[in-house]
C-alpha cells in the first residue's frame, strides 16, 4: 500500500480508502469482515457517514458507523476514520443541514455509534445554502478545539463554494478544510475544469468517490451486452445504461477493457490507477461490498500507468461528465 499526506494535513493515509455506503451489502457481519480485511491489506482510511447503512438504505442510517466501531476494536489508534453530517436523517425540521444545532447533535450520535471519543476527519456532506457559513464553520472549529474532531473537510461542494468557505475560515481564524470529496472517474471528469486548479492553488487534498463510476468501470459491465440480471444498472438504471453504452461512455469503457488486457490487469485496477495518476487526487474511495471486490481493487496501487496508455484513456474520455 502507498501512503500520502492527507491534503494540507500532516497525517498519512493510504491512497485507497474503503467506503461504507454498502450499496450491495446487506449483511453487517460480512461488512465488518470487509473492513477488517481492508485494514489487514494496509488500508488505514475508512470513509463513513451518519446516513450510511446496509444496502445503502436510509432506514438503516447509522448502522455503518456501528459496524465500523466493532471492526476497530483494538485497532482504533492505527486507523483514520471519517464521518459526515448534513444529509437528512429524519423528517423533523432540524434533521438535516449544517446548523450548529444539527452538527453538534449528530457528531455526538456518531461518536456513540462508532464507540470512539473522536472522529479523525469530519466532513460536511453537502453545501447548505440555508445556514450561514459562519455558523457552520464556527461549530466545526469548536469540535476540533473540544477534541471530538481532528480535521474537517467538505463533500460535493463546487469550487466557488470551497473558496468561500476557506475565506470565511481564514477571516475568522477558524480551522480550515483540509480536503474536498467529490466524484471523479473516467466517465465523469468535471473536477478538472475548476476544482483541480483550485485545490492546487489552495493546497487541499481530494478524496475521490465513485472512481469506478458506480461499477461501470469495474469490469462487471461489458460494452455491447445488457447489464447482468439483478445488478444495480439492470434494476434501477436500465434505460440510462443502454444510452450510455451506445455513446461515448461505452467507447471509453471498451477502451478501458483493451488497456486492461494489454497490461494483464483488471478494468477496475486500471480505472483506479488512472484516477490516482492525477497529482491533485490524494485518495480514491473504493465502494466494494465484498472481500473479493476489495482484493481486486487493491491491485490498482503499487504500479504506474504507462504514459501512452494513460493518454489513450484521456483522449477517449475527454469531456465526459456522466456516470457519477
Amino acid at each position: 500500500m502507498e501512503y500520502v499526506n492527507f491534503g494540507s494535513a500532516g497525517v498519512k493515509v493510504s491512497r485507497l480508502a474503503l467506503g461504507l455506503g454498502f450499496r450491495g451489502q446487506a449483511d453487517e457481519a460480512e461488512g465488518q469482515r470487509v473492513i477488517e480485511r481492508a485494514i489487514d491489506l494496509g488500508i488505514n482510511l475508512i470513509d463513513c457517514a451518519n446516513v450510511y447503512g446496509p444496502g445503502d438504505d436510509r432506514k438503516f442510517a447509522g448502522r455503518s458507523e456501528v459496524v465500523l466501531g466493532k471492526a476497530l476494536k483494538g485497532k482504533r489508534d492505527d486507523v483514520v476514520i471519517t464521518s459526515k453530517v448534513c444529509s437528512p436523517i429524519g423528517q423533523g425540521p432540524n434533521d438535516r443541514g449544517l446548523s450548529r444545532y444539527h452538527i453538534i447533535r449528530e457528531v455526538e450520535r456518531s461518536l456513540n455509534r462508532l464507540d470512539t471519543d473522536h472522529i479523525d476527519v469530519y466532513l460536511v456532506h453537502n453545501f447548505d445554502d440555508e445556514t450561514p457559513l459562519e455558523e457552520t464553520t464556527r461549530a466545526l472549529d469548536d469540535l476540533v478545539h473540544q477534541g471530538k474532531v481532528r480535521y474537517v473537510g467538505c463533500c460535493n461542494y463546487q469550487a466557488w463554494q470551497v473558496c468561500k468557505a476557506l475565506w470565511v475560515q481564514h477571516t475568522l481564524n477558524l480551522v480550515s478544510y483540509i480536503c474536498v470529496q467529490n466524484p471523479y472517474n473516467l466517465l465523469n471528469r468535471a473536477l478538472e475544469r475548476e476544482m483541480f486548479p483550485m485545490v492546487r492553488d489552495q493546497g487541499l487534498g481530494v478524496m475521490v468517490y465513485s472512481p469506478l463510476a458506480v461499477g461501470l468501470l469495474s469490469g462487471f459491465y461489458t460494452p455491447g451486452e445488457p447489464p447482468p440480471e439483478g445488478s444495480l444498472w439492470a434494476r434501477a438504471r436500465a434505460d440510462q445504461y443502454e444510452e450510455m453504452m451506445a455513446g461515448p461512455e461505452g467507447k471509453a469503457i471498451a477502451t478501458l477493457f483493451e488497456v486492461a488486457s494489454e497490461l494483464d490487469k483488471t478494468p477496475a485496477q486500471v480505472a483506479l490507477a488512472w484516477v490516482l495518476s492525477h497529482p491533485e487526487v490524494s485518495v480514491a474511495i473504493m465502494g466494494g461490498d465484498t472481500i473479493a471486490h476489495l482484493e481486486n481493487n487493491v491491485g490498482g496501487v503499487g504500479w504506474t500507468l504507462d504514459e501512452g496508455l494513460r493518454k489513450k484513456l484521456d483522449a477517449v474520455s475527454l469531456g465526459l461528465e456522466s456516470g457519477r
